[in-house]
């Protein structure tokens, strides 16, 4: 995507502003555009939050590390989404409480505060897709929430695998960053993985795992 992208181009990446008004459109033109390498943190715990995000290209994921070094994924903020932490923190003029570290090259419109909330006072069209993509965001949180709370997991973890492993069925991903994926300790996963291995449904490989029977890993994820 090209520095000079018009207004037009980047919001077709967020339908619900494609019945922004003129004048909204020209606010919206002045957000600056932002282009990341993979593998930088963009906010810590503690930063302030001085812009409005919104991703264009790419992904950043947003997790929570505690003191002892446990991760959990939050969630991810990819093409044509901005971040729910983001919106809380510049409506409540609190600091980030996570890190959000990019996955892969991110390319994102950000909006000054000044211009967040004027939109915000002014537009409805903008108001209504602020409010929109917290709520959706704050609904998949929810979800994480009740299965890390009330879900087995080593259903969670069958599920993941799946999903990971797509049509190939191999994985390349650490015990680390499946137990910050699932909001679990390494040692509890790699014990799951070690059990899925003995019964022929996975094998573990130097950097990665292969999924066996999918079948089998169906049935553990849906028990």
């Amino acid at each position: 995507m090209s520095a000079n992208v018009s207004t037009d181009d980047w919001l077709s990446c967020f339908p619900p502003l494609s019945a922004a008004s003129e004048p909204d459109r020209r606010f919206l033109a002045e957000a600056k555009i932002l282009r990341v390498p993979a593998g930088v943190t963009v906010f810590r715990p503690g930063d302030d939050c001085q812009n409005y995000l919104m991703v264009v290209q790419g992904s950043v994921r947003v997790q929570k590390v505690a003191e002892n070094g446990r991760e959990i994924v939050l969630y991810r903020v990819e093409s044509g989404q901005t971040c729910m932490l983001t919106t809380s923190c510049l409506l409540a003029g609190e600091r980030y409480p996570a890190e959000g570290v990019t996955e892969t090259e991110v390319v994102v419109r950000a909006l000054s505060l000044e211009l967040f909330h004027k939109l915000l006072a002014t537009s409805d069209t903008f108001r209504r897709f602020v409010f929109g993509s917290f709520g959706e965001r704050m609904a998949d949180l929810m979800m994480l929430v009740e299965a890390i709370a009330f879900g087995r997991l080593d259903s969670r973890l069958a599920q993941r695998l799946l999903a990971l492993g797509g049509s190939s069925g191999r994985i390349v991903i650490t015990h680390q960053q499946l137990a910050a994926e699932l909001g679990s300790a390494r040692e509890v996963v790699s014990r799951l993985l070690k059990e899925f291995e003995r019964r022929g449904w996975i094998a573990l490989e130097r950097g990665g795992i292969a999924v066996r029977d999918p079948a089998s890993l169906s049935r553990q994820a849906n028990p």
